[in-house]
């Protein structure tokens, strides 16, 4: 692996440094520089103060959209939020069925059947719907649509108006619709929590009604940014900040019922544990069953049937766990032997489940750092899912070729489509060679971004405690990355079948012998290089270990360089 160090060593003079420092650097790291910067940053607007300018939505399309639904409340026609099944879809639509439960009881959930009925609005599910329900005048969709304007001309013949609320890329035409209220700015989940805002000042004038209502939803909305992997800078900073502390605080059942059940506590929770936790929890039931299971999970006020249906998200994720498992080491058998050298990787196979694709993609990504397409081969039509790197947008290659695709949606990161089974190996040969035109070779390689070289024994209490004013981490604002030299003083295999590595390391300069922990996640494999006394070069970020009522700064490795490594 590369190592790209933003910062070397200071020099000896300086080697002193304070704490406050490196916040300096670290922020100039990330683009922070200015005075106004670095203020905006650590102190984040609070959400409540947010417009629809900061997310970067036309103010006038929400005042068409609360203007609608406030007619049909008024009128007393049936609403139907239309949702996603994946964990920013199901949490908008909590948020948005809700708020407009409270304002008129007249209006239904809807979240689509991953298999039978796919991604956003679907024709027959339209028609059986309005066939359902005479009284229904109004869709809103949350988390898809803007690619889906044939699909809205079909509702409006049936005649059905549709509000459109998405955060997805746009296609080549705009949606002619009731309203339109996008922004790729934020998640699905903001937007569904802004237009709440919005209706429930409509309803009330009263500042405290809509900051209660603001407070409310908090919660759901850092569970779907943190999800749906949004930048954590800027407006997305503050959701994921103010959210979490709403997490921590919440009285949800369902919430409540997920951390029982996978043993987390409130007070405790942070990015991990809502990215690799809770979501992929709530996803789960929309990968292998139906997602309509996690949205009652969230809206439920019966704390018994919460804990039933936690119970059963959990099992079902375990068994999303082993098939992502499965599926994955199918899919590497194929690459080892078909990849040759190809710039984008591209595996399809009929036995793959269409619900974990997406997951089995990013596996690859992490294996051969390449973008990868997935496919769930049918007999007439096929599900892809995509994801790729920095410098490659996905979506936009994807969408190349119109003429052999069904549909086509998602982001420069992550994307999905529809195909004819029968246009798949001609599909796979262009988007190959377009891939293989396009991306560089540099941006294949693996690089670690370092944000400083420092000296060992500057790493104290003090330094977590500094660079914490910086979290929440995640995609945009990277958990710190330190490099420092040290000497081995002992080292072990641990895990299961010895998968991961527990070493002791000394600095090489410090005359105090301070000693810490470090473990190397799946990096097992290093202990036959090491020897005790043995100086190495780390990569690292730092852990605070609570135990016992003892605190002490761990490091956690990110990668390690022998004197004989070639990494």
């Amino acid at each position: 692996m590369k190592w790209n160090i933003l910062n070397k060593t200071p020099k000896e003079k300086e080697t002193k440094r304070q704490s406050k420092e490196i916040i300096k650097i670290l922020l100039k790291n990330r683009g922070l520089s200015t005075e106004k910067e670095i203020k905006e940053f650590l102190e984040p607007t609070k959400p409540k103060d947010l417009s629809a300018r900061d997310l970067g939505i036309e103010e006038k399309e929400i005042e068409k959209a609360v203007k609608r639904i406030k007619m049909a409340i008024n009128d007393n026609e049936r609403i139907i939020v239309y949702g996603d099944y994946d964990a920013d879809g199901i949490c908008a639509t909590a948020i948005l069925w809700e708020t407009l439960y409270h304002l008129a009881p007249k209006v239904l959930p809807y979240i689509p059947e991953r298999v039978s009925e796919g991604y956003g609005l679907n024709k027959e599910t339209i028609q059986k719907l309005r066939e359902k329900y005479p009284d229904l005048k109004l869709i809103i969709t949350v988390d898809h649509g803007i690619t889906a304007k044939e699909k809205i001309d079909y509702a409006q013949k049936l005649g059905l108006e549709v509000i459109v609320c998405d955060h997805h890329q746009l296609g080549k035409e705009k949606p002619s619709c009731a309203a339109l209220v996008h922004t790729e700015k934020v998640c699905a989940a903001a937007i569904a929590w802004f237009i709440a805002r919005e209706l429930t000042a409509a309803k009330n004038k009263e500042t405290s009604v809509v900051d209660n209502q603001s407070t409310d939803y908090l919660d759901l909305v850092a569970i779907a940014t943190i999800a749906d992997l949004e930048p954590l800078l800027g407006i997305n900073r503050s959701f994921a900040k103010f959210g979490l502390e709403a997490l921590n605080k919440t009285k949800r059942c369902g919430l409540l019922a997920i951390f029982e059940e996978a043993g987390i506590k409130p007070g405790k929770i942070g990015v991990y544990e809502v990215g690799y936790i809770i979501a992929p929890r709530l996803n789960a039931m929309g990968r292998l069953e139906h997602a309509l299971e996690s949205l009652r999970l969230l809206c439920t006020t019966n704390c018994d049937k919460a804990k039933t249906i936690a119970s059963k998200l959990g099992q079902t994720n375990k068994e999303r766990q082993m098939l992502t498992q499965e599926t994955t080491k199918h899919a590497l058998e194929i690459c080892a032997k078909e990849q040759n050298g190809s710039k984008l990787i591209f595996v399809y196979h009929e036995s793959y489940n269409q619900g974990i694709i997406g997951l089995v993609a990013g596996k690859l990504v992490e294996q051969y750092h390449r973008p990868a397409v997935v496919v769930a081969r049918g007999e007439e039509y096929s599900k892809a899912s995509a994801r790729s790197i920095n410098g490659f947008n996905i979506i936009e290659a994807i969408r190349s070729y119109p003429e052999l695709l069904v549909e086509a949606g998602g982001h420069p990161m992550a994307a999905g489509f529809t195909i004819e089974t029968t246009k798949l190996e001609i599909f796979k040969e262009r988007l190959t060679t377009l891939a293989n035109t396009q991306i560089p070779d540099e941006i294949l390689e693996k690089t670690l971004k370092i944000d400083l070289f420092l000296p060992l024994e500057m790493v104290d209490f003090e330094l977590y405690q500094a660079t914490e004013q910086l979290s929440p981490f995640g995609l945009g604002n990277p958990e710190p990355i330190f490099a420092s030299k040290a000497k081995i003083k002992g080292f072990k295999k641990i895990g299961d079948e010895g998968k991961h590595l527990r070493i002791l390391l000394s600095s090489t300069e410090s005359p105090n012998n301070l000693v810490f922990s470090a473990v190397g996640f799946n990096q097992g494999e290093l202990a036959d290089q090491l020897k005790v006394d043995q100086e190495v070069e780390i990569a690292y970020t730092l852990v605070l270990n609570e135990w016992d009522g003892q605190k002490r700064i761990e490091l956690k490795l990110k990668d390690l360089r022998c004197p004989t490594s070639t990494s």
